[in-house]
């Protein structure tokens, strides 16, 4: 299981702590599952996530796909290297007026120079409410580019993290 960097409820806790420190602080959105290979989050649907008509608004679902991809590609990236978002498009395929969502993403495409990862967004029946393909342009970090764990965000600064290259071949 090395290419699972979260799994149980306190290793989850860790990173849904650090993700407070960002957008995850104003957006009801939560990590299940953190691994190179795969992440899993969930967003609750209410007031904070709504559109002025009262659904679900488009850009809490793409802050929701890109959260996941983003988290997954920056863990693919390979020591001194960063995942940053270059593209996302979505489809959003029915409306949501509250609830949960599950957005699982996964890697199409891990490459020297770019990622591409294909996120479902799916409902309490697992009816398909949007689905998103975000690319990231992985490049070096820039200088003077504070690392997550120089900001005070955990889990990077508290975990060593394998590569996807290292993990591969291991069994989830």
């Amino acid at each position: 299981m090395a290419s699972v960097f979260a799994e149980t409820p306190g290793e989850i806790d860790i990173w849904n702590r650090a993700f407070d420190k960002t957008i995850g602080g104003v957006l009801p959105l939560h990590f299940d599952h953190v691994a190179a290979d795969r992440v899993v989050m969930t967003m609750e649907v209410d007031h904070r996530t709504h559109q002025p008509m009262g659904v679900l608004h488009g850009g809490a679902s793409l802050v929701l796909a890109e959260s996941a991809a983003s988290t997954g590609g920056n863990l693919a990236c390979p020591t001194g290297m960063v995942a940053v978002g270059q593209e996302i498009n979505a489809n959003h395929l029915r409306p949501k007026t509250d609830g949960k969502l599950t957005a699982t993403a996964l890697p199409l495409h891990i490459g020297r120079s770019s990622q591409v990862w294909a996120v479902e967004i799916r409902d309490e029946a697992h009816k398909l409410v949007c689905v998103s393909r975000c690319t990231l342009a992985v490049i070096p970090k820039p200088a003077g580019l504070p690392t997550p764990g120089e900001r005070g965000l955990l889990p990077w600064s508290a975990i060593s993290l394998p590569t996807l290259d290292e993990t591969k071949g291991q069994q989830r």
